[in-house]
């Protein structure tokens, strides 16, 4: 039976973390009119917000022209945790991967029955979750669930090395794909969505898509196979960005400069390992043809600019043209493009590759070439493995019970 989620209208909305996603997600959702706390455990990232507020601006592009701009001043921006929560139902995140433990271990002494955790982007917050709750003895009635990506491609301002509390969103998405965790919560877990005023542009555009359990969510999420490649592979245009060729260090955009037809083969490959591994799994994951990965915003356009009646990408950036288009980034080898994105994501693939017998050789190779970049080995240097999830000693049918109905079996 569905749940009544009508007091989702009204509640506190707290956002966790205060990068650029999560200030972009707490001022989007003010400016529609709604209470927003604003949390962060570092101090930094909140400083001056009680004298600015957060401006938000920017081109916004999308299919349909959504946009919403202005200066935004939240209710609450604190350092605690539970002072930030507390009855508020609405729960987004948007923090980097190698946060999620600290933030979620500090969240669940916090939670509250009838709360809705939604994740931009998930990478596997959704299990680790579930997994504190456990360990915490913590058996409130809530849902949890994430997203393959987040609802904006966002960057804070940077003026001579400050960040300001200005955000300028480069594009909105107008779908986004998500889950929950067990799946039996989708229909609520989908139904929340639409009192989250930063999914408007989803909602009021093609629709959020429902996933196939969490483990689709993480295949579902497009940084590894664009941020991965393009980054290690056009890494000489990165560091010679600047020195080398005279350009100002923080204008460097992997899709704008980096992406080439060779690297383009490599994502290809690489997320043909992807469906290999679902496919072995016995769980969907989003479909990309030959062609999609050859642009300079590769497989990503999609989610703002969507498909035409053929399938096919309506707006195409040629790689054999200059771009503006993508966003900054990365700056150096020490970005979350490839710190993150090959430590969580590349190497939960690899280890389910091992798991369920698919040979993965395109994205070992990713987690090589970065590892001897960082003079380490990411298959060693992270805590990121299946038994890390909770879900290392489960068979096949036990993964895809725990994902579809939330029958977790304990390891012996």
């Amino acid at each position: 039976m569905a749940r009544d989620l009508s007091y989702l209208a009204t509640c506190p909305i707290a956002v966790l973390g205060a990068g650029a996603v999560g200030k972009t997600s707490a001022a989007d959702c003010k400016l529609a009119g709604r209470e927003v706390r604003l949390y962060s455990r570092s101090k930094k990232s909140l400083a001056y917000l009680d004298k600015t507020g957060i401006l938000l601006d920017g081109i916004q592009r999308n299919l349909y022209g959504f946009e919403r701009s202005g200066r935004a001043h939240l209710d609450m921006y604190t350092n605690n945790m539970a002072e930030a929560v507390k009855g508020a139902k609405l729960i987004l995140m948007s923090i980097p991967a190698l946060a999620h433990e600290d933030y979620l271990k500090a969240l669940v002494p916090c939670l509250e029955d009838g709360m809705v955790i939604h994740t931009f982007t998930d990478n596997y917050a959704s299990l680790l979750l579930r997994k504190y709750m456990r360990e915490m003895g913590c058996t409130k009635d809530i849902i949890i669930g994430g997203w393959s990506s987040a609802p904006y491609g966002t960057r804070v301002e940077k003026v001579q090395g400050f960040w300001t509390n200005h955000v300028g969103i480069k594009y909105r998405a107008i779908s986004l794909r998500g889950a929950c965790l067990p799946m039996k919560d989708i229909d609520d877990f989908m139904e929340s969505a639409k009192y989250l005023p930063c999914m408007d542009s989803v909602t009021k555009g093609d629709g959020p898509t429902r996933g196939d359990t969490m483990m689709d969510i993480g295949f579902s999420n497009v940084n590894p196979v664009i941020h991965v490649p393009a980054s290690l592979l056009g890494v000489s245009s990165m560091e010679n960005w600047s020195l080398v060729y005279g350009n100002e260090p923080d204008s460097y955009s992997m899709y704008s400069h980096g992406l080439c037809p060779s690297i383009c083969r490599v994502q290809y490959q690489f997320y043909q390992e992807e469906c290999a591994i679902a496919k072995a799994m016995g769980i969907e994951s989003p479909f990309y043809s030959y062609e999609m990965f050859f642009s300079r915003r590769s497989i990503l356009t999609q989610e703002y600019m969507g498909l035409d009646e053929n399938g096919k990408d309506n707006v195409v950036f040629p790689l054999d043209k200059p771009c503006d288009e993508g966003n900054t980034g990365p700056n150096s080898i020490d970005h979350r493009y490839i710190t993150e994105d090959i430590p969580v994501g590349c190497k939960i693939y690899h280890d389910l590759g091992v798991k369920f017998g698919v040979p993965t050789p395109i994205i070992d190779s990713m987690i090589i070439l970065g590892g001897a970049m960082h003079e380490k080995s990411f298959f060693e240097n992270t805590k990121y493995n299946l038994d890390y999830l909770g879900i290392g000693h489960m068979d096949k049918d036990q993964l895809l019970d725990y994902m579809r109905n939330g029958n977790y079996v304990e390891k012996k």
